[in-house]
């Protein structure tokens, strides 16, 4: 099939051949584990180990072209008190609801997944006990966009979590002689959180994975970002720190039929298709039809998109993305599903059936008023959400992502006899003998 327009017209699925399907499914994953890459991300990684603040500060100025002084890492107590008078009360408004939204989401999410236990035979009573876990360290992206929404997705799972310790790690403002975005700050000010610090973003992964005399080493990192900054968070799992896998570049996939308002689609298409030359934008449809409409749409509307946003569309939509056609919503559902999107929009007449077919999607938004803008900074689901497949196995950032449960058991004497039989059993083809002996020493006459 030729391509007529902005979206790369890949064909019908059902005569893709695994190359084929491989090249849509597979995206993301080569830059980031890209030999070259992991190769200079360990010696950045290495280097803040051993150098701490001095490391970090190399690589500000390398990276980020920002030179600072060690006691400007932590950003000072007046920057957050000039923030609020540098953006719009609006702004602040905005940060508010949204903070509300997402922070009324994770308190139902706590509320139904706390301690819990039952009767599992008479005088044998097992359950959880969650617990937040000690330290998070939160990376909020800078660079191409500045994202005090990221901040917000992050920071209120972990603040419902109850993490005793919080630590944000924010590259500087490019061109700005090393400022951070003050809506940024106003976002962690409204939630408690005074330990941000300015960073290079691998070196930043690298100083919360093992401590610096500025930054403070945790226990846990998450936050989306770059091809660089998600393969520091992927290496320092081997130094005993917890990450999320993988919070990629952005992509999003929406499954459609002929009940969907072209103009519609074609803006929620853009909506991830501008983040990023690393983007990636699909529709899935069985409507050639659509696709027509569609194509004319995005050609008039990509326009509208100053530069680069306009470029970076451009390569999600025509060279990462494109369109697939399926013989029916059915098989699209298959689609969806082994792409396992970061954004999933479903249009259909048929929602419900479809909706059932799906399960490898990090979230669903289901019908033309449920939009990803509105999921990224009002809706309060989480909009921090794993990529490049990894919705298969992963979801998104909530308070579950900062807490931890423990396992109790409880038995009374009648359970401990009425186990002696099962475990001694066990003990003998094991065969582990002291283990038995904690039975016996309790049953033996």
């Amino acid at each position: 099939m030729a391509d007529t327009g902005v979206l790369r017209e890949r064909g019908y699925w059902h005569e893709m051949d695994l190359p084929s399907r491989a090249d849509l499914t597979t995206r993301g994953s080569a830059a980031i584990f890209d030999p070259k890459l992991r190769e200079g991300i360990l010696e950045l990684l290495e280097d803040v180990r051993a150098h701490g603040d001095a490391a970090v500060l190399r690589a500000l100025e390398k990276f980020d072209k920002t030179v600072i002084t060690a006691d400007q890492i932590k950003v000072s107590e007046a920057e957050f008190a000039a923030a609020r008078s540098e953006i719009s009360e609006d702004m602040i408004e905005a940060i508010r609801d949204s903070i509300a939204h997402v922070r009324s989401f994770n308190e139902q999410l706590v509320s139904h997944h706390g301690d819990w236990s039952f009767e599992s035979e008479p005088g044998l009573r097992v359950g959880e006990k969650a617990s937040p876990i000690a330290s998070a360290g939160l990376f909020v992206p800078s660079g191409k966009g500045s994202y005090p929404s990221v901040l917000i997705q992050l920071a209120v799972p972990a603040v419902v979590a109850g993490v005793p310790q919080i630590a944000v790690v924010v590259p500087p403002i490019p061109g700005s002689n090393g400022k951070v975005d003050p809506a940024v700050l106003v976002a962690a000010d409204e939630l408690g959180i005074h330990d941000v610090f300015r960073t290079n973003g691998p070196a930043g992964i690298a100083a919360l994975a093992f401590g610096t005399e500025s930054i403070p080493a945790v226990r846990k990192i998450c936050g989306p970002g770059s091809p660089p900054v998600t393969a520091a968070q992927v290496e320092v799992q081997r130094f005993g720190v917890a990450s999320v896998m993988l919070l990629g570049p952005s992509e999003s996939l929406i499954l459609a039929d002929d009940s969907a308002d072209p103009r519609l689609l074609a803006a929620d298409l853009l909506n991830e298709a501008e983040h990023g030359p690393d983007s990636t934008s699909v529709l899935v449809t069985d409507s050639t039809s659509l696709l027509a409409a569609v194509q004319a749409e995005l050609a008039t509307q990509i326009d509208r998109l100053p530069t680069p946003r306009d470029e970076y569309a451009a390569t999600a939509l025509g060279t990462n993305g494109g369109v697939v056609l399926v013989r029916d919503l059915v098989e699209g559902a298959q689609v969806a599903n082994a792409f396992a999107p970061e954004h999933m929009q479903l249009v259909a007449r048929d929602e419900d059936r479809v909706l059932d077919l799906l399960h490898d999607a990090a979230e669903i938004l289901l019908g033309q008023n449920t939009t990803v803008a509105m999921a990224n900074f009002f809706i309060g689901c989480p909009a921090s959400l794993p990529t490049s497949g990894y919705a298969k196995v992963s979801s998104g950032v909530t308070a579950n992502a900062f807490r931890k449960w423990s396992a109790v058991a409880k038995a009374d004497r009648g359970a401990l006899e009425r186990s002696a039989k099962t475990v001694l059993t066990f003990c003998e083809h094991e065969g582990f003998p002291a283990h038995g002996a904690t039975i016996t020493a309790r049953t033996a006459p």
